[in-house]
């Protein structure tokens, strides 16, 4: 094993990536709609931030329907939407694929850094 194991990087940084687990016990109904309003209001705040460096134009939008729908303004957090996410997950998969960065699926540890590293 003499090839250098990029997922070993990741490791010190598990403790603070977010991990959905699955639930232990059934979720009552009440507490879903409280955390889905939560996100909801979260989406709208972030819908409304301006991302830095970004210069509004007055040029033509091909979203302006889009963003009356979703309640967003042009040039802010939400307009990125999940684009960084997917990219950050392609690379990842091209890396592995190439065998650029060893991953072993079979082994639970080499999974976990691996999504570790897709959500960095």
């Amino acid at each position: 094993m003499s090839s250098f194991r990029f997922l070993h990087l990741i490791r010190p940084f598990l403790g603070v990536i977010p991990e959905v687990a699955s639930p232990d016990r059934k979720i009552p109904f009440k507490q879903k709609v409280l955390w889905t309003a939560i996100t909801l209001f979260i989406f709208l705040v972030c819908s409304q931030i301006p991302l830095y460096g970004i210069m509004s134009s007055d040029s033509s939008d091909p979203f302006y329907w889009m963003r009356v729908i979703l309640a967003s303004n042009r040039g802010t957090l939400m307009e990125l939407g999940i684009t960084p996410i997917i990219t950050s997950g392609m690379i990842m998969q091209m890396l592995a694929g190439a065998n650029i960065i060893e991953v072993d699926y079979s082994l639970r540890e080499d999974r976990t850094l691996f999504g570790a590293a897709q959500k960095m």
